[in-house]
Order: C-alpha cells, then structure tokens, then sequence
C-alpha cells in the first residue's frame, strides 16, 4: 500500500511529466518580455532613433544618478551604479517600451530616512580622505551604501511577493487624483530636501511627521547664515535651465536633437569651480572623489532588514505607483498593452538584483519617459544603449566631476521635478469634473506633505474605498432600458383566456454586498410599479404575517393574473455570497407572488453558486443562454403576441 509521502511524490512527478515544450515557452515569453520584442526589432527604422534617445538619455541618467544619490544622503558614485544595473534589468522583464527606469527622485528621498536615522553623520562630507572601505570610500560612506542597498532589497522582495499574489489586479484603487497628488506631494518634499544646498547652509537632518515644515522654519531662523555665492550660483542654474528646456520643448519638433543642458551646466560650472577654487576660496560644497569601475558583487546587510521594513514598504508601493502610471500612458500614447502584474516582477527584480552592487532604490522617473517620447524613442534599445554611455561614464569619465558644485546638482533636482510640480494644475480639471476627486487630491496631498508620500498614497486609497462604499450602493443596478413589455395571451385546458405578462429587466452592475439591499429594493420597486402584484400576493402576505397559521382559512391560488420576470445577467460581472443569497431570496419572494423568475445569460459559476446556496425547487428550467430562450421556454400556447414599448426606470 502506497503511504502519503509517495502518493504526494508520484502526483509531483505527473504533474512534472504532463508540462510541455510548449508551456514552459509561453511562460518564459509571458515572464520574459524582452523575447517576444527582440526576434522581431526593425533594425533600419528603429536603430537610429534608439540611438539618439539612448544617447540623450544617457545625459540625463548620470546627472539625476548623480543628484539622486545626493539626495538618498549616499555617495554620488553609486548613483551611477543605480542607473545602469536597474536598467537592464528592466529591459529584460519590463513591459513599458518607453519607460526609462533608473534612480528616482521619490525612492530616495523615502531611503534617506533610513539612511539617516540608521547611520546619521553631523556634517556630510563627500570629500573625505579616509580610503579604508571598498572603492577607495570611506568605512562611513559604505555604511550609509548598506543601509540604503537593503531599502532597495527589502522593497523589490515585497514587490515581488505582491507579484505572487496577483496584486497587480488591486491597482483600480489607485485613482489618477491619488497618484497625481501623491507625486505633487512628494515632489514638493524633495523640493525641500534641496533648499539646504541651494542656500549653502549647513543644516542637521530634519525627518518625522511635520518635517517640511520644520525645515523652513530651520531657515527663516538661520537666514544669516545663506552662503551668497551658493545662492546666486543656483539661481543662476536654475534659470539657464528652465529657459533652455522651455525653448527645447518648444522648437523640439524643428531641430532633432534637443541641446543637453544639464551636462553643459555640469562641465561648465565644474570647469568654472576648479579654476576659481571656489571650494576652498568661496567654501562651496562640491561632489567629491567619484571612484572608478564597478563594484564586486556583496549581499546587503540582512541584519539592517527588520529595521527598514517601513521605508521599504515606501519604497515598493510609492516607485510601483508611480512607474506604473508611466508605464500605463505610454502604453496607451503608442497603443500596445502592459500587464500590471508582470510590472510587479519587473521592478522588483529591478530593486533586489543591482541591491548586490550598491545600488539605491530605483524606478522609472517621468523626466526621463519624456525624454524617450520627445526623442522618438522606439524600444527598450534606447535604455540599453544608455547603459553602454554610463559604463564609459563610470570608467572613464567620473573622475572628472570631482569640482561639480552641490548647489548646481540640487538646481538639476528642482527643474526635474517642474512635470511633477506642474499637476497642480489638475486642479481645475477635477473641481471641474467632480468635486469629491478634487476634495481627494487636496489632502492627500496635504498628508503627503504633513507626513510622508506613503502616508499619503495610504490615506488616498482609504479614501477611494471609502467613496467606493458611499457611492457604490447608491448607483443604479437595475434599468429597462432599450427592453419590450411583451405580453402573451392564451388557452388553458379549460378554455378560460388569462393574460400573462413577461418583464425583462437588466441586471447592469455587480452584485456584492454593497449594493445587494439597493438590488433588491429596486426590483420590488419594478414589480410594484409595473403592477405585477396581485390579490393572490396579499392573501399569501396576510397569511404569512398570521405566524404561519391562516385561522382555518384556506387560500386558493389565483390563476387568472400570471406573471414572468425575466433578468438579464448578462451585465453581472461578478457576484459575492450575500449577492448570490439576495437572487436566491428574490427567486423565494416572486414565488410567493406567483411571479415566475428567468435569469438569462448567467453565467457558469452563476449558476452552480445558485444551486449549490439553495433549492430552486422549480420543475421548470430556470437558467437561459438567452433572452429568447427564456421567452420560448415559458409553457403556454400561444394565439398571438403583443408587443408594446417600455420607458426606461
């Protein structure tokens, strides 16, 4: 006799047996993105293209690498790290063609929490001297790195546990208002992060609920200590490239290729602080040592795990949001689909693999998808050819930005928000359209600003659940819409002529506890109003209100006024127990009203739930492929029809 441990190890080895060539293909084609559009990449029309974007991306990736791990409060170098392995990676098991996933702005802001909280430092220093830790930094930077490496660990594991669950299906809830003001919220938080280096101020690291307000009021109460030359230097920054990206966006579709004002502002004002001497001379902040090549392989710190859980969670819920809003307008820019579970995987192996070559949080950033857009970028070749212009950056080139002023990397930081920035004006729009949604997006934003861009995009969805609740019972679930009254006359054996009325009504939304009650009460309303209640419902009513007993009367059917309600199910989508009990109490009370009850155009799992949850107890069908169906299967015979028009309820 076979024993339990064996009969579960020969039904493994079936299973394994019974999987074909072919299945383990279509999964590796439905996980593996990059396979199906590889084999069929139109290299004379789209290699040029790729090309240019991939080189103007390229720009763009090393200075916000650069001014993202600044902001993550790590080493710039490993900025450059977090914008060529995540890139890969993505172009491998991403589905967004014109999603440009590197370092991003919101990740690291939510990183540098732990970053700081776990390794704080009085006065961060990126010129120090003390070689003693790998890549030629020092024991303190590495530190830091870990920290920040085990964020981006820790969050891509929980995107792809989420990916295991199918979670990628629970993203209705996150409405545009939501993410819209989730993004301006955080955007305006990382606007903040960067005053401290425009100004030239020496400032402790400020974090915790009402922190944005805090650091203002930080600077109105240090005011003298403003470094004038920082100030007038990122002023200066900030208007050469607001205006040079504004004529770009303007004559974009006269001139091919956009000049790269950021790496201008770079070489020059780099150029411009070592002949001047101005970190010695002026006292202003510059980037430092940026060492060369790239790392060895190392495992993040799993003992720093239990200790960023909540930043982590920040990291894969806010970076998912926000590349999957990217991901979902190109899709549907260009017109070709993206599956929001396979996002899930996408950006989490995103996260977990380059977390073992120092690499900060990363996801995709809307200045960069853009810059695909604007540049007519055609594929993911685009990001894979930038990867190839960073390696030169990280082997070659890095050393170079050692005179880059901290003021000009955190000017960059500030115009590359302007997109995000700029959703304030959907404002108008949702006050416009609908009130509540405007009412969502104002404070969710607010809390994204009182507390963090997590807190916010959590309270945003407690929101739209709520509203969901409101509203949902509310909406109409029933309607006649575009239906007949159709009204049949006939002859029973006793040649005594009745008639008997057939009403159609549609079933037009789910049915769940939500709105199972307001289901219910809009079809009593229908049967009442259209007159389908006879004197034979009000005996049986009276009979029933009598606690069973009828005092010796004995109720004699009527047969002379029969009805049939036919519902059309064809716009129930899906259901819950306590919408499948309703039906089955509706099926029980148009009974007692000698109401026959037709559902047409059920569905399988319909119907099974149906009869598993009660006895129908008809000896007549009761389930239709069709309204037609429905209407033939009624048993009489008939002399002629009569068809009339019916409004809509």
């Amino acid at each position: 006799m076979m024993t339990g441990a064996k009969r579960k190890r020969s039904t493994v080895w079936r299973k394994i047996q019974a999987v074909r060539l072919e299945d383990i293909k279509a999964w590796c084609m439905r996980r593996l993105p990059i396979l199906t559009w590889v084999p069929v990449y139109n290299w004379k029309e789209n290699l040029v293209p790729d090309t240019v974007s991939g080189m103007m991306l390229a720009i763009q990736q090393v200075t916000q690498g650069l001014a993202f791990a600044v902001l993550s409060s790590v080493h710039p170098v490993f900025g450059l790290y977090g914008s060529f392995f995540p890139v890969i990676i993505y172009a491998i098991f991403g589905m967004g063609r014109h999603v440009a996933t590197g370092t991003f702005a919101l990740t690291s802001l939510i990183s540098a929490n732990a970053v700081e909280r776990l390794v704080p430092s009085v006065r961060t220093n990126f010129t120090a001297n003390n070689n003693s830790g790998i890549l030629g930094l020092s024991e303190f930077e590495m530190q830091r790195i870990g920290v920040a490496a085990a964020v981006s660990f820790l969050g891509g594991i929980i995107q792809v546990v989420m990916f295991m669950l199918q979670l990628g299906s629970a993203t209705f809830l996150l409405t545009e208002p939501v993410i819209s003001a989730m993004t301006t919220g955080a955007a305006t938080h990382v606007v903040t992060s960067q005053v401290k280096y425009l100004l030239g101020m020496k400032m402790p690291y400020i974090s915790g609920p009402l922190a944005f307000f805090h650091i203002y009021a930080y600077v109105f109460e240090n005011i003298r200590s403003v470094q004038l030359e920082a100030l007038l230097l990122s002023l200066l920054s900030i208007v050469v490239l607001v205006l040079v990206k504004e004529l770009n966006e303007k004559y974009h579709r006269n001139i091919k290729v956009v000049l790269p004002i950021d790496l201008l502002l770079i070489i020059a004002t780099s150029i411009a602080c070592y002949y001047a001497d101005m970190e010695y001379v002026y006292g202003i902040e510059v980037v430092g040592n940026i060492p060369k090549g790239l790392p060895s392989p190392k495992a993040p710190s799993m003992s720093v795990l239990p200790e960023v859980v909540t930043e982590a969670f920040g990291v894969a819920l806010v970076g998912y949001v926000a590349s999957l809003a990217l991901a979902q307008g190109s899709a549907k820019k260009f017109k070709y689909s993206v599956d929001d579970n396979q996002e899930f995987l996408a950006h989490g192996l995103s996260n977990v693999i380059p977390s073992f070559f120092f690499c900060i949080p990363s996801a995709a950033a809307m200045g960069r998808t853009a810059l695909l857009y604007s540049t007519g970028a055609k594929t993911q070749v685009a990001c894979l050819i930038s990867c190839v212009l960073i390696l030169v950056v990280i082997y070659t080139i890095g050393p170079l930005l050692y005179w880059l002023p901290m003021c000009v990397l955190a000017s960059i930081i500030v115009v590359g928000l302007k997109g995000m920035l700029m959703q304030f004006r959907d404002l108008k729009k949702y006050w416009n359209v609908d009130k509540i949604d405007w009412s969502i997006w104002v404070s969710t934003y607010v809390f994204t600003i009182c507390f963090a861009a997590n807190v916010g995009l959590l309270y945003g969805v407690m929101c739209t659940i709520a509203i969901v609740i409101f509203r949902f019972p509310r909406a109409k679930t029933l309607n006649l819409k575009n239906m007949k009254e159709v009204e049949y006359k006939y002859k029973v054996e006793d040649n005594c002529e009745s008639l008997k009325q057939v009403k159609i009504v549609s079933v037009n939304s789910p049915l769940v506890f939500l709105n199972a009650r307001k289901f219910h009460a809009d079809l009593l309303k229908i049967i009442q109003k259209d007159g389908m209640s006879s004197q034979c419902e009000q005996n049986t009513l009276l009979c029933s209100f009598s606690n069973g007993s009828c005092h010796g009367e004995l109720v004699q059917p009527c047969h002379n006024d029969r009805h049939v309600l036919i519902l059309d199910c064809s716009g129930l989508n899906f259901f819950d127990y306590t919408g499948v009990s309703v039906l089955l109490q509706i099926y029980v009370d148009c009974k007692n009203r000698y109401i026959d009850v037709l559902l047409a155009h059920c569905k399988g799992s319909l119907i099974k739930a149906m009869q598993y949850g009660g006895n129908l107890d008809s000896e007549n069908p009761v389930f239709f492929e069709s309204i037609s169906s429905a209407i033939d299967a009624i048993p009489i015979h008939r002399n002629y029809s009569k068809f009339s028009e019916q409004s809509e309820l």
